[in-house]
């Protein structure tokens, strides 16, 4: 027994008890790979390996919340995230539960299948089973530029969906065929972790790619109930349970090097590109 443990044994009961902890990790943004000052912040498994180890590493703690605010992203970083929670979950015995906020569609809705439960507000917008690419296409711009573009490939396929030539047939069906198994992977990770709550003889229209609202969604089976985080803590745990958020470590020099190291023009290009693309994602939803 520690020194802490030993000096509360000595007050009165009223005193000695904890109250219930939950831990709350936000999962707010794109999904992808890296990220950076210039970029913004993304949300994969590299950057939450470490909030989703202590958050189930909290002695004593109680559940763990899934605060979901995402319009998607990388269906790897998506499955990685999710697949990590779950491990942790069965290990420490901890349920897991997750609220929507605005959006939780596409890779967003695929973190909040990791809950246990799934909680959202009447107004979440929630869904968007299926797969999507979407990019740019300059076929002509280097002509107009009078710039000559010298690509080299071994391997027939290997300058797939090229943004500076036209379009391919072929190209289109092998993007397909990748979407293809994504959608499947996708389909059967939903019906494998909603199992007989999901509406089945609304199959199709569930993975059709649309979004409901919140309402809708629990008509579907796709959440288990409209609520708010501490709301609904408080209702399982008492008024007394504490929220402790679990959030990444980002110092004052991180930051800085983290800007110093952004390889000038090419990097802001980059950049630029990326929030962008990014926008793109919200304005899918209307936000």
């Amino acid at each position: 027994m520690s020194m802490t443990d030993r000096l509360r044994s000595l007050l009165p009961a009223r005193f000695r008890e904890r109250p219930p902890v939950v831990a709350v990790i936000r999962l707010a943004g794109v999904i992808a790979p890296g990220g950076s000052p210039l970029r913004g912040p993304n949300l994969n498994l590299a950057g939450l390996a470490g909030p989703i180890e202590r958050a189930f590493s909290i002695k004593g703690v109680k559940a763990v919340a899934l605060v979901i605010n995402s319009p998607g992203g990388s269906p790897v970083q998506s499955a990685l995230i999710s697949a990590r929670i779950r491990q942790f979950a069965a290990e420490k015995k901890v349920p897991v539960i997750a609220f929507t906020e605005d959006v939780a569609a596409s890779g967003g809705y695929w973190l909040a299948l990791a809950a246990d439960e799934i909680y959202a507000d009447e107004n979440s917008i929630v869904g968007s089973i299926g797969v999507v690419s979407a990019g740019f296409g300059f076929p002509g711009l280097l002509d107009k530029l009078g710039i000559e573009r010298r690509v080299h490939t071994a391997g027939e396929e290997k300058a797939l969906l090229d943004p500076f030539r036209p379009e391919r047939e072929e190209d289109i069906a092998r993007l397909k065929e990748l979407q293809g198994d994504i959608y499947d992977s996708f389909k059967a990770h939903v019906q494998d972790r909603r199992g007989d709550r999901l509406k089945t003889r609304r199959g199709k229209e569930i993975f059709s790619g649309r979004v409901w609202t919140g309402r809708k969604a629990l008509a579907l089976g796709l959440i288990d109930g409209i609520g708010e985080l501490r709301g609904e803590m408080r209702r399982r745990y008492g008024e007394k349970v504490k929220l402790r958020l679990i959030g990444g470590e980002k110092s004052w020099l991180r930051r800085r090097m983290g800007l110093a190291g952004s390889g000038g023009a090419e990097a802001l290009v980059d950049a630029v590109m990326a929030r962008l693309e990014a926008r793109l994602h919200w304005a899918r939803f209307g936000l």
